[in-house]
């Protein structure tokens, strides 16, 4: 986000202050106001980090009633906080002018990074779902959708917004479906899972259809290809994955093959 649009959207709310002179933190006014700020610093400057922790710690009501309080001690706390909470934003305003924001794109390398590391650990996890307590019942990773169906759950822990299966554009006269878009990041992820008849050269072959495919894909400038081979069927997946990288025009692929040295 620019610089002027996060110092305009801080203004905005600290304006709004002023609308809830004499409120409570129960009132419908105030419950809103909260939530448009906490969204507000979410856009701004992220989940992580103090913003957003900065303004949950400031207290809008009392913390304990007593016999004998004031009748509006509730209020006088509100506005209290609402006192502290303009101070607080105006230090952020301050901060964006003399520092600016974070530059996101920190962020996706982070999120990159993230799925490269969930590829790399998928074998571990998938192996430690076999030793279940009791030999209860668990998810057996014996085929693609098998795989597919756990890096979904694995997804969940660091990404929100997993759009499983989404058309992708028409590619030599036909189109067809991704495995998972993560819309947010502009990333593709694509999930294979070798097994006798699909080898080293069916995944290469199918995988540089993918690659050509995707570079036109309006929401994807990053493709990973995740393929599982816990049978140890691609003898070299270091040259596979070497011959398959590239940064192009925008266009990041990386190859993961694991687990490696079966």
């Amino acid at each position: 986000m620019e610089n002027g649009k996060a110092t305009e959207i801080l203004k905005r709310q600290i304006e709004a202050i002023t609308s809830l002179e004499g409120k409570r933190e129960s009132s419908p006014e105030f419950q809103k106001w909260k939530r448009d700020t906490e969204i507000a610093l979410e856009k701004v400057f992220g989940r992580s980090g103090r913003h957003l922790a900065d303004l949950n710690k400031i207290s809008f009501s009392p913390g304990v009633y007593y016999q004998g309080m004031p009748s509006n001690a509730s209020e006088t706390r509100c506005r209290a906080g609402l006192i502290e909470a303009r101070q607080i934003l105006q230090s952020m305003i301050e901060e964006i002018s003399e520092y600016g924001i974070a530059d996101s794109t920190a962020v996706k390398r982070d999120g990159f990074a993230l799925l490269q590391g969930l590829c790399e650990r998928f074998h571990l996890i998938a192996r430690q779902l076999r030793q279940r307590h009791d030999n209860r019942v668990t998810l057996e990773v014996e085929d693609e959708y098998d795989t597919q169906d756990l890096f979904h759950a694995l997804l969940s822990l660091n990404f929100d917004d997993i759009r499983p299966e989404e058309w992708t554009p028409s590619y030599a006269g036909s189109s067809s479906r991704m495995d998972f878009l993560l819309k947010q990041e502009k990333t593709v992820i694509e999930i294979k899972k070798t097994r006798k008849g699909l080898g080293a050269r069916e995944v290469g072959e199918q995988l540089i259809v993918d690659i050509q495919k995707y570079q036109t894909h309006p929401d994807c400038k990053s493709l990973i290809c995740f393929v599982y081979d816990p049978e140890g069927r691609i003898a070299n997946p270091r040259g596979l994955e070497n011959d398959l990288k590239s940064d192009k025009d925008g266009f990041k692929v990386r190859v993961i093959i694991a687990p490696k040295g079966i």
